[in-house]
C-alpha cells in the first residue's frame, strides 16, 4: 500500500494492527474480554500497559487515533490525509512494526 501511495490505508492498517495486538495483550494480562472500542489509548489504559510504553510508542498511538474512523466514515479521507506529512507516512509503518 505504501508503494502504491495508498497512504490513508497504510495508516488505517497500522491502527488496526496495533488495536488487535493491544486487545490480545488485554486478554493475556486481564484474562478478560477487552472493551468494545477502537481507541488505542483507552485499550492501553484498560490493560495497564500505558505506563510501560515509551514516549515514542505513546506518540505513535496518539498519532494513529484519528485513523480508526477511515473505513467507517470515508468522507473524512481528505482531512485524515492532511494529518500526516508525506515524510511521516513511511515512518509510521516502521514504528508500527517496532511497537
Amino acid at each position: 500500500m505504501l508503494r502504491t501511495k495508498r497512504f490513508l490505508y497504510v495508516a488505517f492498517m497500522c491502527h488496526q494492527s496495533i488495536e488487535k495486538a493491544l486487545k490480545a495483550c488485554c486478554v493475556f494480562i486481564k484474562s478478560d474480554t477487552p472493551p468494545y472500542t477502537h481507541n488505542l489509548s483507552r485499550l492501553c489504559e484498560w490493560c495497564g500497559i500505558d505506563k510501560q510504553l515509551s514516549e515514542e510508542h505513546l506518540n505513535l498511538i496518539s498519532e494513529l487515533e484519528p485513523f480508526k474512523i477511515e473505513a467507517r466514515y470515508p468522507t473524512y479521507k481528505e482531512a485524515l490525509l492532511k494529518l500526516i506529512s508525506f515524510e511521516r507516512r513511511e515512518k509510521i509503518l516502521d514504528e508500527t512494526k517496532k511497537l
